[in-house]
């Protein structure tokens, strides 16, 4: 980790001070709180973070501002919170455990990275942030031999019937092979099997999935089974997972296309 990239600007880090962390988590809270719509609890809400057991022992990949920002006061304007599964076993487990079943989930080479928080400032979604923020995932695949990432990915609201056609696409040309099927715990479990193959609009699908979530699947990401809905965030959450071994090249391009027009600090 430390690793540092700029781009006018902007600039990558692969880890976060304290500082950098809060600036991290406030931000968090302005997207999924203040923009989105979940629900905080009583000490978020007087802080005004997006904050959780899981920050504390995961990895932190931000971009900064640095014309807004200085060290004693950052302006984080994108992250991405990183969770290997070696580190998450010793403290607990993975987030996406508490939605979906992970058990029979393995990799034959390297490890399991949970993807999460993903989020970017709403003045900085031109596309150069999220390069960076996946300059850098790039990068931390490479330094830790990560060989599957998975995470929840959302798509926003409660009301399955609002997002049926959407799921039921998921379903029908994404589903994980069995192996690498996770499912959602029985006691949350909600079918994404809503509508017949036939009966899916797979253009209208596609533009309505979150961008995010969309470039998971070209880059050849899969969904487990079922959704599970998250009334405290206001999603409806679907199990990803992308083996790194299956990535095509058009993701290593995705990934690496900037890597060229920026400029890397030692």
């Amino acid at each position: 980790m430390g690793t540092i990239t700029r781009a006018n600007n902007l600039e990558l880090r692969l880890g976060a001070s304290p500082l950098e962390l809060d600036a991290a988590q406030a931000l968090r809270y302005r997207v999924f709180y203040d923009e989105l719509g979940a629900q905080p609890d009583e000490v978020m809400l007087n802080r005004r973070r997006d904050i959780d057991e899981f920050d504390d022992v995961a990895d932190h990949i931000i971009v900064l501002d640095l014309e807004r920002g200085d060290a004693s006061n950052p302006c984080v304007v994108g992250c991405y919170r990183l969770l290997r599964q070696s580190i998450a076993d010793l403290h607990g487990g993975l987030y996406t455990a508490r939605e979906f079943d992970l058990a029979g989930i393995k990799t034959t080479e390297g490890e399991i990275v949970e993807l999460g928080r993903s989020c970017v400032d709403a003045d900085y979604r031109s596309g150069t942030v999220m390069q960076l923020l996946w300059r850098g995932i790039a990068d931390y695949l490479d330094d830790h031999r990560i060989g599957l990432m998975l995470g929840c990915a959302s798509l926003v609201g409660t009301k399955l019937e609002s997002a049926a056609n959407e799921l039921s696409y998921l379903y029908h040309y994404h589903l994980a092979p069995p192996q690498l099927r996770p499912r959602a715990l029985s006691e949350r479990f909600v079918d994404i099997d809503l509508l017949p193959i036939e009966e899916v609009d797979r253009k209208k699908a596609l533009k309505a999935l979150p961008p995010l979530l969309k470039a998971y699947l070209r880059m050849g990401g899969m969904i487990g089974d079922g959704a599970v809905v998250d009334h405290q965030f206001n999603t409806t959450d679907v199990c990803l997972v992308l083996p790194t071994e299956t990535v095509v090249e058009r993701y290593q391009r995705h990934c690496r296309q900037h890597r060229g027009s920026v400029a890397d600090a030692a």
